[in-house]
C-alpha cells in the first residue's frame, strides 16, 4: 500500500535539487496565487505564506497572473508545439523581435534554448565556433570569475567557480578554464554602486595579466554582471564590467553576459550590464523571461558574431533542441515582457528595493549576521557560518514567509508585484527566522 500523503509518496521516489533521496521531507504545495503559497508541512501543518523566492527568481509577475494565463490559453487553442527545424511560428518571431528591441538592436540574432544552462552551453559553443570562423581555432577555453554560477550542465559547470562548482566530482568531464578572482565588492549608496578604487585597479591589473598570458587559447570571457547569484549573492563594481569589455575587445575575445538571473530588471536596471553602460557580444537570458510559467531561455549575439558563423565552414550554430522555440513558452514569454514594460517594472523594483532595505536593516544587529546587502529586488543576509537550512526554512514558515537559504546566506528575491506590506512581511520573517535559529 502506498502512503497517503504526497510528501510520504515522494520520499525515496523523487530526487530534489542537491538533496539525498532520504533527505528531509519536502513541503507540499496546494495552491499559489499572487505572491502567496499554500503549503503543507510533513507534519500536516498548513502555511499561507509570502514567497520570497519567486520560485527561484522567475515568478516576477506572481502566480496565476491573468495576463499570462490568457496568453497560454490563446496559444493552446492554436497549437502547443511544433518542431523548429524548417518551420517557424508567430510566437517565436514576435518574442525574438521584442528581445532584440529590448537590447536596442545591438544584439540582432536570437537562439531559443530549453533552459538557462542550455543557453550558456550554446553561448560557449558559439564563441568557439566564432573563433574558428575568424581563423583562431586554438581558442577553445574561457576566462570566468571565481564565485560565478552558470548552470549544472557539463559545459556550464566548467565555467562555474572551480571550488564550489562541483568540478571535483566530475574531473573526467569538466574542461579546464582560467579563473579571475572574485571582483571587488560594491555597495549601493544613493542609487550608485560604490567600491574601493584601489581594489578595483588591482583587480583590473590581474585581469589584464591573465588575458595577456592566455590570449592564444581563450575564446571568450563569461560573467554574471554586477550580481553573482547562486555563487553567493555578491555585488561587485561596474568598473570591473567596463574593464572586461575593454580587455575582451582588445584581445579578440567574445564577452558573454549571463543575465539569466539578473536580466529584466532584477538589479534595478533592465539588464545588469546597463550599470556599466556596456554591450556584450553574447547575452543569455532566462528565468523571468516567461514570468516563471514555462522553461525557456534565449541567447542573443551581435551582428559581427552572426556574420562570422554564416560565413564559416558549417554556416550554422551547431545546436538544435527538440523543444526549441516551443510556441507555448514563446507566447507566454512575449506576454510576460509586454507586461513587464506596461506595468512599470522600474517603479516595482524600486519599491521592493526600498522595502527590503528597511525590513532587513534590523538583521545587522544580530550576532550571527556578518553583512546585509540590497540591490534592486534582491536582499541578502550573510551569516558568519553556514545556515541551518531546514531550521531556518521552518522558522520562516512560522513567521509567514517561504525561504530557501543556501550556504551562509538567507536571501529574498521577491516577485516585482509584491506590495509594500508583502515586502515588509518577507523581511520581517527573514530576520525573525535568523534570530530564532542562529541568534
Amino acid at each position: 500500500m502506498r502512503p497517503t500523503s504526497l510528501a510520504a509518496r515522494d520520499a525515496g521516489l523523487l530526487w530534489h535539487p542537491y538533496a539525498p533521496l532520504d533527505g528531509p521531507a519536502p513541503y507540499t504545495v496546494h495552491g499559489a496565487s499572487g505572491v502567496r503559497l499554500d503549503l503543507q508541512g510533513p507534519d500536516g501543518a498548513r502555511y499561507d505564506v509570502v514567497d520570497a523566492m519567486s520560485s527561484w527568481w522567475c515568478m516576477v509577475h506572481g502566480y496565476r497572473n491573468p495576463v499570462l494565463d490568457e496568453a497560454l490559453r490563446r496559444q493552446i487553442d492554436t497549437f502547443s508545439h511544433v518542431m523548429f527545424g524548417g518551420l517557424t511560428h508567430a510566437p517565436a518571431v514576435k518574442l525574438a523581435e521584442r528581445l532584440v528591441d529590448l537590447t536596442g538592436g545591438k544584439l540582432p540574432h536570437v537562439f531559443f534554448a530549453d533552459s538557462g544552462s542550455v543557453a550558456v552551453e550554446v553561448a560557449l559553443k558559439l564563441a568557439v565556433q566564432y573563433q574558428a570562423a575568424v581563423g583562431r581555432p586554438r581558442r577553445q577555453r574561457f576566462l570566468a570569475l571565481r564565485g560565478g554560477y552558470h548552470g549544472d550542465t557539463i559545459g556550464a559547470m566548467g565555467v562555474c567557480d572551480p571550488v564550489d562548482g562541483m568540478h571535483s566530482a566530475f574531473p573526467g568531464l569538466v574542461a579546464e578554464h582560467e579563473f579571475l578572482p572574485r571582483p571587488p565588492a560594491a555597495t549601493l549608496v544613493d542609487g550608485a554602486l560604490v567600491s574601493d578604487d584601489a581594489e578595483v585597479a588591482a583587480w583590473i591589473g590581474v585581469l589584464e595579466a591573465v588575458v595577456a598570458r592566455h590570449e592564444g587559447t581563450l575564446a571568450g570571457i563569461i560573467m554574471e554582471p554586477v550580481l553573482q547569484g547562486a555563487g553567493g549573492m555578491h555585488i561587485y563594481a561596474p568598473a570591473c564590467l567596463r574593464a572586461l569589455r575593454r580587455v575582451a575587445s582588445e584581445h579578440g575575445l567574445l564577452l558573454i553576459a549571463d543575465e539569466i538571473a539578473t536580466g529584466f530588471g532584477r538589479t534595478g536596471r533592465l539588464f545588469a550590464t546597463d550599470w556599466a553602460g556596456i554591450t556584450p557580444d553574447i547575452l543569455c537570458v532566462g528565468k523571468a523571461l516567461t514570468g516563471g510559467y514555462l522553461s525557456l531561455a534565449a541567447m542573443l549575439c551581435s551582428a559581427e558574431v552572426g556574420s562570422a558563423i554564416s560565413a564559416s565552414e558549417f554556416r550554422a550554430l551547431l545546436h538544435g533542441p527538440t523543444f526549441m522555440a516551443n510556441p507555448l513558452a514563446c507566447a507566454v514569454a512575449d506576454a510576460s515582457l509586454e507586461l513587464l514594460v506596461a506595468s512599470g517594472w522600474q517603479a516595482q523594483v524600486a519599491r521592493v528595493e526600498r522595502g527590503l532595505a528597511a525590513a532587513l536593516a534590523p538583521a545587522s544587529s544580530l550576532s550571527s549576521v556578518k553583512e546585509v546587502s540590497v540591490l534592486g529586488a534582491t536582499g541578502a543576509v550573510q551569516l558568519h557560518g553556514p545556515v541551518d537550512v531546514p531550521a531556518v526554512t521552518r522558522a520562516g514558515l512560522e513567521h509567514g514567509v517561504w525561504l530557501r537559504p543556501f550556504r551562509d546566506l538567507v536571501y529574498a528575491m521577491p516577485p516585482y508585484v509584491s506590495t509594500e506590506a508583502d515586502v515588509a512581511a518577507m523581511g520581517a520573517g527573514m530576520v525573525a527566522a535568523i534570530a530564532a535559529v542562529h541568534g
